[in-house]
């Protein structure tokens, strides 16, 4: 099974709203291996590995987001995976 790594930058109100709490245990549900962050200008990046079609699936929870979240927009790059993950962190 091929694996891609894709780097999520969320927009909207998605800080101070759980989004990252909810962000990584969807992605460990999901066996995607990465991490979450807050950044300083009050997006979320996301960096995530796995197979395309579970990666989709947490792209789609992403534009949702937690029930306090406001996703206005999510940008995503795709890239190959490096494997320098062993799970799925929140920073």
């Amino acid at each position: 099974m091929s694996h891609e790594r894709w780097q999520l930058l969320i927009e909207g109100h998605v800080q101070g709203v759980s989004y990252r709490a909810g962000a990584e245990t969807t992605a460990r549900q999901l066996g995607i291996k990465g991490y979450v962050k807050n950044l300083p200008d009050g997006r979320v990046e996301a960096v995530a590995e796995g197979a395309p079609e579970t990666l989709k699936q947490y792209v789609d929870w992403c534009w949702q987001g937690s029930p306090a979240a406001r996703v206005e927009n999510v940008t995503v790059e795709k890239t190959g995976a490096t494997g320098e993950f062993d799970q799925f962190t929140s920073y």
